[in-house]
Parts: structure tokens; C-alpha cells; sequence
């Protein structure tokens, strides 16, 4: 650290170590401080400004002896130079000091002023201003420059790579890995076969260039690795270079752009000399939307970025593919990038890391579950099952609250219990038992919930009730009624879709029947309801008017992963009225359904409510037993459920 340092500052060197750096300081200190204390801790005399007729008067009256004169002041003094001697040689200092008085007077121009001297047989003499030459010193030359030095530390420290060396604006900042240093292989990922696939033929040329520049082929260029955050898209890149046993250069789009325009094209030119240098190595570029956006789009330009984009696009361009550097670059925003960026040449390959599926997600827990002390009754497979959607961050995430839970609980191994309550933390938030709530709005949630899994129980396709729960949890969840798919779903129905209608539905219309009245609780369900309608007429086709006919009226986000839309109709307001209309009509009707439909069990709800009530939590099991004990129900029960 300190070589690091002497090479950041080497002309102040001998001030900041050696052999006679502390002691110089110590030496500078110390004189520093001798001077100040000399100059303002000596003996105060007794020392009055008084004007110059004053200053003359005293003269008249004798009480003024002696008086030394400088260009900018007299000084008269009430004792001769001889008694002034005696005073000095006396012991008490501060005693003689006090007995002397002193008058200081502004010189005025006067011809007579040394006649009067001379009458009343007046001391005079000129003295010449004094002066400490070392304090001069100190303050004109080493004061200066020593804040100069100390401000410029500073400055340095606190600005970086800009303080130490504006010269290095062009450099960029990549994280350079040795051979084979990543740490990473393709077997510590799991969930991305497909995907992996595409990537052991770079790896192989990579280890065996030959086997393809024999037959005249080349490997691609770049590889664009396209997925929702979470899905492993850097861990695959690592693990390129792990099996490959390269050079691994990693770097953020955003860390080539700067303030300054062109700096961006210079660390790009920078990045690709260092890769010739020590090729084969692989060039990973995360976030690549950060510069490489469409140059097309929007009103407003950056550029820098697009200097910084240009330079890119030169530089994959011109290297050699037998040179053995290949570009790897992550994006989770596809559609902005920039078509001359995606053109055969440049990134030749795109490969999508898609959400793991069922076996997938196994592996994936699996994997991360490797140094977890597992109970012999844990079921991955069921925890894979519960966790559709979930990308390979959440299930490393997942997996690590149910072994805090254990620990938090008490256990030195992880339960099947665990899991389920961290997959309970992650998809409704942190359970809030001390949350007081009324026992009306209490009543009100139990039977707002069992009407959502009262109409998921009796509606044929719906998924499975796996838990209903009247604790509150997250921001403002006053109960939740948890349904899991039994298998990888892709597709849905037309009466799938008024099936998840329905369900939503089923919350408030099971308050409306039995308090007649509703509530704001159904607030997010009737979004979500409405939602599905509006898309079953606009986007699905499924409408009586329109039917089969896609009517253009939103636009997806370009951010994967995302469900938000922007609104972006391009058809008539009558159209847009019968949407909103058939969107109404669809909505009623449901809840007609619904409501006849619990109707039909008002005994099942006031059942699995009450028991609600009171323990506050049921799984599926014990919500389809309380409904098979039901003895009102005239509904048949599905056969799933009976055969629990």
C-alpha cells in the first residue's frame, strides 16, 4: 500500500516518509509554534492611541520623555531611555511594565513638532519597523504551499481515479479474471440446459480453434444472452470462461459512459487492445442496453453514448474471429437495443435464458441447497412444484430464508415447514401477527377469503386451494387464499379465463351475501378481473362483436419480466365504448354466477369461516374435509378433492 501511495505522490516524498521525514515535521511544527507564542504571549504593555494635538499637549505638560518614531506611528514614552534601562534590570517585570505608560500617535506633518521637542529637552530617535524574519518565512512560502499540498490530497482522495491522474480518463474499468480464475463451471448451473447447449461450442472453440478454421468455419462473433433479471444470464458467462479456461474481462455498459464526450469510445478502444493482447478471452459487457439503445428513437441525444456505441460497433467489426476474443453481453431489455448491433457480424447468436420449468427449478434447488443441512422429509420436488415463476435468484434467495428460519426457530436442519414459510414470506410478505384488527373486519376477511376458495373449490380447472389465511401480511394484505398450479401451464381456455374471474369475484360477493353490504377489500381483485376481461376482448379475441380480431390497444413494457403496459389504442372511441361496455357486461354476469353459486353452499361458508375464525389458518387438506363434511352442499365434489 505504501508503494502505491509513493507512486501517486513521489515529489512529496521526503515530507511524508524516510528517515528525516518526521523529524522535518517536528522541526517545522515546533518553530511554527515557538514564533506564535513569542509573538502574541510576550509582556503587554500599557499602550494608548491618542490623536496627534493630544499627543503634543503631553509634550507642553513634560509627561512625554521619550519618543520613538517610525513612518507609520510615534511612540512616546514617559520614562528616558535610561530609566527605562533600570526598569529592565529590576526583577519584577510585570511590575516595571505596568509603571510605564506609553502614548502611540498617528505622524502628522509638522514643522515646529521638533522645535517643541527640543525645548522641553524631549528623547527622540527614528527606529526602523519591527519585523520576524522566520514568521515571514512561514507565512509568504510553507504555509502556502503545505494547504496547497493538503487540499490537493484531499481533493484527490475524494475524486478518485480524476485527482490521481486525469490521464486516465481512457482506461477502462474492467474486472480483469485470470485463467481459470471465475470459479464457476457449467455444473454449477442448473436450470438453463438449452441454453448451456448453445454454449459449449464456444467454449470448444475456444479450447480447439483449429477443428473450425480447418473446414473454414468461424465461431460467432458475439453472444447476446437475453432473459428477466434473475435467470443466471451472468453465471452462464462465468462459467463460459471457467470451462474454457480463459481471460475473463467483465465490464457494465454504464461504466463506459462518462460526463466527459469521448471518453466512452476511448475505454472501448482500450477494452479491445487489452483483449488482442491476451487472446483467447472472452469480453463480458453487462447491461448492454446502457449503450447500446436504438440511435432511431426519441427526440433527444446523448453523445456521448452514441460515440461510445459507434466505437462498439467499429471495434466488433474489425477484430478478427480467428483472434479468439468473443464478446458475451446480457441484456434484460432486447427491443432497445440497436439494429446494427444485432446484425450477423456483431452478435451473431442470441440466446434466450428463459424462467426454469419444473425440473429446472428442482435442479435449482438442488444446487443451491448443496451446503444446507437438508431434514430427511424435505421435498424439493413439491417445493419446485409451489414455486412457478420463480427464476433461479428467487429459489437461491428462497432457500436461504428457510435456513434462516430454521436457525430462527431453533433447528439445526431445515424442514419442509421452513420452506413453506419462507415461499409464504416471499409471495405475500413478512407475516404481522401483532397487527390489531377489529373483530368486524376480522369476520368481514374470513368471509372474504372463503369465498375466494369456496368458488376455486367448486370451479372446474381452477388450480388447487393449497392455504387460506386470515393473518395479515405485506402492505395492507389483511388475509390471502393461496392456489397452486398441479402442472407447467402455458396456455389457458376461454372458460379457464372466467374460471380466474370468478375466483377473484367470489371475495366480495360472498360479503355482499352475508352482510349485505361490501367493502374496499376486493379492491385488487377487481382490477386483476377486469384486467382479464379487457384482455379476453382486446387482445384474445374472445368477444361476440369482435371476435378473433386482435384490437391494438396497449403495448407491452420492454422490460421482460414486466406485466405493465402503456396504453396505446388505435381504434375508434365507439369500439373503445363497446369495450368498456362488453368489459361491464362480462364482470356482472360473473358475479351473477358467483353468487348463485354460493348461494348453493351458504352452509360450507359459514363453516370453513367460522373454523377460520378460529384457527386463523387452514391448508387445502382441511378446507376439502370441512367441505366434504358439509352436509348442505349441494354441489357434487370434484374428484381431486375427494380424493384427498
Amino acid at each position: 500500500m505504501d508503494d502505491d501511495k509513493d507512486k501517486k505522490l513521489p515529489s512529496f516524498r521526503p515530507l511524508r516518509g524516510g528517515k528525516y521525514g518526521p523529524l522535518l515535521g517536528y522541526l517545522v511544527a515546533t518553530i511554527l509554534m515557538i514564533t506564535v507564542m513569542n509573538y502574541f504571549l510576550a509582556p503587554k504593555q500599557n499602550i494608548s492611541d491618542v490623536d496627534f494635538s493630544t499627543f503634543k499637549e503631553k509634550i507642553q505638560k513634560g509627561e512625554i520623555k521619550r519618543i520613538e518614531m517610525t513612518p507609520s506611528y510615534y511612540m512616546g514614552f514617559t520614562i528616558t531611555k535610561e530609566e527605562a534601562q533600570k526598569l529592565q534590570n529590576s526583577k519584577d517585570q510585570k511590575a516595571t511594565a505596568a509603571q510605564t505608560q506609553i502614548y502611540k500617535t498617528t505622524p502628522v506633518q509638522d514643522p515646529s513638532f521638533v522645535q517643541l521637542l527640543d525645548s522641553k529637552g524631549v528623547e527622540y530617535y527614528a527606529v526602523l519597523p519591527k519585523n520576524h524574519p522566520l514568521l515571514g518565512i512561514l507565512l509568504t512560502w510553507i504555509l502556502p504551499f503545505a494547504v496547497f499540498f493538503f487540499l490537493w490530497r484531499f481533493l484527490s482522495r475524494r475524486m478518485g481515479s480524476l485527482g490521481q491522474n486525469v490521464m486516465t480518463f481512457g482506461q477502462n474499468k474492467t474486472r480483469v479474471l485470470a485463467e481459470g480464475d471465475t470459479g464457476v463451471r457449467f455444473g454449477d448451473v442448473a436450470g438453463a440446459e438449452e441454453s448451456k447447449a448453445e454454449l459449449v461450442e464456444v467454449v470448444d472453440f475456444l479450447k480447439n480453434p483449429g477443428r473450425y478454421t480447418a473446414i473454414g468455419g468461424r465461431i460467432p462473433k458475439g453472444v447476446l444472452l437475453v432473459g428477466v433479471p434473475g435467470t443466471g444470464k451472468t453465471l452462464l458467462a462465468r462459467a463460459v470462461a471457467g470451462e474454457a479456461g480463459v481471460t475473463f474481462f467483465r465490464i457494465s455498459g454504464s461504466e463506459f459512459v462518462e460526463m466527459f464526450v469521448g471518453v466512452g469510445a476511448a475505454r472501448v478502444r482500450d477494452l479491445f487492445q487489452q483483449a488482442r493482447a491476451k487472446a483467447p478471452c472472452i469480453i463480458f459487457v453487462d447491461e448492454l442496453d446502457a449503450i447500446g439503445k436504438s440511435r432511431s428513437t426519441g427526440i433527444s441525444t446523448n453523445d456521448e453514448r452514441e460515440q461510445t456505441l459507434n466505437q462498439l460497433l467499429v471495434e466488433m467489426d474489425g477484430f478478427d474471429a480467428r483472434t479468439g476474443v468473443i464478446i458475451i453481453a446480457a441484456t434484460n431489455r432486447p427491443e432497445v437495443l440497436d439494429p446494427a448491433l444485432l446484425r450477423p457480424g456483431r452478435f451473431d447468436r442470441q440466446i434466450v435464458v428463459d424462467k426454469p420449468d419444473l425440473k429446472g427449478r428442482e435442479e435449482i434447488l438442488r444446487l443451491h441447497s448443496r451446503d444446507v443441512k437438508l431434514d430427511e422429509s424435505v421435498n424439493l420436488r413439491d417445493v419446485a412444484r409451489r414455486t412457478a415463476g420463480f427464476v433461479g435468484a428467487d429459489l437461491a434467495n428462497l432457500v436461504n430464508e428457510a435456513a434462516i428460519h430454521a436457525v430462527r426457530s431453533g433447528r439445526k436442519r431445515v424442514i419442509q415447514d421452513d420452506f413453506d414459510d419462507a415461499f409464504e414470506k416471499l409471495v405475500a410478505g413478512l407475516e404481522k401477527k401483532n397487527r390489531l384488527i377489529n373483530p368486524k373486519e376480522r369476520r368481514i376477511v374470513a368471509y372474504h377469503e372463503t369465498g375466494h376458495a369456496l368458488v376455486a373449490f367448486f370451479t372446474p380447472g381452477a388450480d388447487p386451494v393449497e392455504k387460506i389465511s386470515i393473518v395479515p401480511r405485506g402492505i395492507g394484505a389483511l388475509g390471502y387464499t393461496m392456489q397452486l398450479p398441479t402442472e407447467e401451464r402455458f396456455l389457458m381456455t376461454e372458460e379457464e379465463l372466467y374460471g380466474k374471474i370468478d375466483v377473484l369475484l367470489g371475495g366480495r360477493a360472498a360479503e355482499q351475501l352475508v352482510f349485505g353490504e361490501i367493502s374496499t377489500g376486493a379492491s385488487n381483485d377487481l382490477n386483476k378481473a377486469a384486467d382479464i376481461a379487457r384482455r379476453m376482448i382486446t387482445d384474445f379475441g374472445m368477444s361476440n362483436k369482435f371476435r378473433n380480431v386482435f384490437l391494438p390497444s396497449r403495448k407491452q413494457s420492454p422490460f421482460l419480466g414486466e406485466d405493465s403496459y402503456t396504453i396505446m389504442r388505435e381504434y375508434s372511441e365507439n369500439t373503445q365504448q363497446y369495450v368498456d361496455e362488453e368489459t361491464a357486461r362480462i364482470i356482472d354476469e360473473r358475479y351473477q354466477k358467483v353468487t348463485e353459486l354460493l348461494e348453493e353452499n351458504r352452509m360450507s361458508i359459514e363453516k370453513v369461516a367460522e373454523k377460520l375464525l378460529k384457527v386463523e389458518v387452514l391448508d387445502g387438506q382441511e378446507f376439502a374435509m370441512l367441505l366434504r363434511r358439509s352436509k348442505n352442499s349441494r354441489n357434487k365434489i370434484p374428484a381431486e378433492a375427494a380424493a384427498d
